[in-house]
């Protein structure tokens, strides 16, 4: 029996394969563009449980070859016996350099990891303008992107410029 003996200095093979295998790696976050209305401000008859309702939409932008900017946006409406009582969007964006991506690897990129990088940021967003609006802490419940993308596949949820 043998072992390999590891000076811990990478191999020729080792930094080929990291300069020409497949890379994903987030370069920023930013808040694109956010809006929050609430048309009677925080005043609610009676008990306070809303009809919440939530939409995720994802576009894609080429910056360059390598670098794609994935906004991720969050609208959240809440409805009290059938009038709005706030609506928020939030455009969460990132810039991220994919390099050596199968047309695979990229859908489940954009569909997928891309938007669970970036959802904690938009729901933060959400949770802070509404908490500044004068009504109750809001969280966003966690969201499954890997399932949303499989439901999304045949419905074509990602919009590429």
């Amino acid at each position: 029996m043998t072992t390999k003996e590891t000076t811990g200095d990478p191999s020729a093979a080792d930094v080929r394969d990291a300069l020409t295998g497949p890379q994903l790696a987030l370069q920023s976050v930013y808040l694109k563009d956010c809006s929050y209305e609430a048309p009677n401000g925080p005043r609610i008859d009676g008990t306070w449980n809303p009809q919440i309702s939530l939409d995720l939409n994802t576009t894609v932008n080429a910056i360059t070859t390598e670098l794609r900017e994935v906004i991720l946006t969050v609208t959240v409406s809440a409805k009290h016996a059938e009038v709005t009582v706030f609506l928020v969007e939030v455009k969460q964006a990132g810039i991220f350099m994919m390099r050596n991506l199968s047309e695979v690897e990229l859908a489940r990129a954009f569909g997928s990891i891309c938007p669970s990088v970036l959802f904690p940021y938009a729901r933060a967003a959400v949770s802070n303008l509404v908490t500044q609006g004068g009504f109750p802490q809001f969280l966003l419940p966690p969201v499954n992107f890997d399932a949303l993308q499989t439901r999304g596949d045949a419905n074509g949820a990602v919009t590429k410029n």
